[in-house]
């Protein structure tokens, strides 16, 4: 089911968006590994369902298991749900258990769609957890464009969508990490995505260590 979605959705994409890729390389051979990315709107998913060369189990909100569009669909690409605002244990094991069978679980982790500036926001600590506990490698990935696709469709126009992948990495230790190390680990993680971005999106994360700044600017030219 999830190839034949991937294909219907290469088939469709061109139609609303010209989408550009760069940093392919940057995508493991295999599985296990967390990709991470910001979040801009609804077609981020179907953005990394077409590029990404590996099946994504991603978490979706619980909330859309109701919703006669988005449910069918959601739960054609194994999606994870998971309840908002809460420590969703159940969906914690279900991505720990995607890890183990060496699959890829995709994940925002910000945790919801950056509204206005789109710019990032916080990060929350769940990336982190999952990553050192199952001493998980990284993929981080910068999006833009996706949030204006809506507004280019009314004009019969495609939007501009770019992707940037990129270097996979690992957190500096494993195990059950906790506390303070956690949100140092995403504050990490988010800068690294950060770094793939140009800096109106980069929001709270705009001040990049430079080793990773000077690292980005290889990856996206």
């Amino acid at each position: 089911m999830y190839r034949l979605l991937k294909a219907i959705v290469r088939l469709l994409l061109p139609l609303l968006m010209r989408i550009e890729v760069i940093g392919k390389e940057n995508f493991p051979e295999k599985g296990p590994y967390i990709l991470v990315v910001n979040h801009l709107s609804v077609f981020d998913a179907v953005v990394l369902l077409a590029v990404c060369p590996h099946t994504i189990r991603a978490f979706a909100a619980a909330k859309h298991r109701r919703n006669p569009l988005y449910a069918p669909l959601l739960a054609a690409a194994g999606s994870i749900w998971v309840r908002r605002g809460e420590v969703d244990r159940q969906a914690l094991r279900g991505a720990l258990e995607v890890l183990r069978r060496g699959e890829v679980l995709g994940l925002a982790p910000e945790g919801t769609r950056a509204r206005g500036t789109y710019a990032l926001q916080r990060g929350k600590t769940g990336a982190a957890y999952l990553a050192t506990r199952a001493d998980a490698l990284i993929l981080p990935v910068g999006l833009t464009g996706t949030e204006k696709v809506k507004e280019c469709l009314p004009r019969l126009r495609r939007a501009h969508v770019r992707v940037v992948v990129g270097k996979p990495f690992r957190l500096p230790e494993s195990g059950r990490v906790r506390g303070h190390k956690l949100h140092e680990y995403t504050d990490l993680i988010m800068y690294r995505i950060a770094a793939l971005l140009p800096p109106e999106y980069r929001g709270v994360y705009s001040q990049i260590p430079e080793q990773l700044s000077s690292a980005s600017e290889q990856e996206s030219a």
